[in-house]
């Protein structure tokens, strides 16, 4: 059985410590290296062709989500962001997912201090979750879309965007005019997180964008995106 080759990046000894305890006693995984900072951290994924990164924010030399940000437009792959700062409904955590974090994950804390097994064991399931997900290097759009295109009002527009495409999507869908038909967007996202990601697309584009409801009809100028339920997180 192939195991999952795994890279971590944190500043925290304790915690590079602790996790590779958690991935080494996993069957099917490897802890194949750790880094203190993003720019050792480089080096060793060129080394170490790692299939998942665990990926701290708060860092030295480099934070973690700008590491992500140029990691996923140069050489893309599952990061699993693992920080005190990336807990549910955060704005860290939003960005994280924006710049291609397939999940999250925040550290142990005194609450849970005492239950690290269970923490563990949360853990090493997000990272195969990760590990099966397929990515691309980010897609660039070629260009401007054209205000004076003519389309049909009754059409819809059905776009399906997968880990690691919000900002593909934000590209898209930014310069439309308010004049276009309906659109429906599928974008694999934790549960929980396509509500503020629609919120913060809404605020950035002339279309309407919101989560959308069970039975609401799609209309022009409007761009529903599709609730995530928790199997997809």
């Amino acid at each position: 059985m192939k195991r999952i080759r795994v890279l971590t990046v944190d500043d925290s000894a304790l915690m590079r410590n602790i996790l590779s305890a958690v991935i080494n006693q996993q069957p099917d995984m490897e802890m194949v290296g750790t880094a203190p900072d993003p720019l050792i951290a480089r080096e060793m994924i060129k080394q170490l062709n790692p299939d998942v990164l665990t990926l701290d924010i708060d860092m030295p030399k480099m934070d973690g989500l700008e590491f992500l940000s140029r990691l996923m437009r140069l050489r893309p792959m599952p990061v699993v962001m693992i920080s005190s700062m990336t807990t549910r409904g955060s704005k860290a955590t939003m960005a994280a997912l924006e710049h291609g974090a397939v999940d999250f994950l925040a550290k142990p804390d005194q609450r849970i201090a005492g239950n690290l097994e269970l923490w563990g064991v949360q853990v090493a399931e997000k990272i195969r979750i990760a590990a099966k997900a397929k990515l691309g290097r980010q897609a660039e759009v070629a260009s401007p879309i054209l205000r004076g295109i003519t389309v049909d009002p009754q059409s819809i527009v059905a776009i399906g965007s997968s880990t690691g495409g919000t900002e593909a999507l934000r590209q898209v869908l930014t310069p439309l005019p308010a004049s276009v038909p309906g659109i429906v967007i599928a974008q694999h996202m934790p549960a929980g997180f396509t509500r503020s990601f629609a919120q913060r697309l809404d605020s950035l584009c002339q279309i309407k964008v919101h989560e959308a409801d069970d039975g609401e009809p799609v209309l022009p100028g409007t761009a529903l995106i599709a609730p995530a339920h928790p199997r997809d997180g």
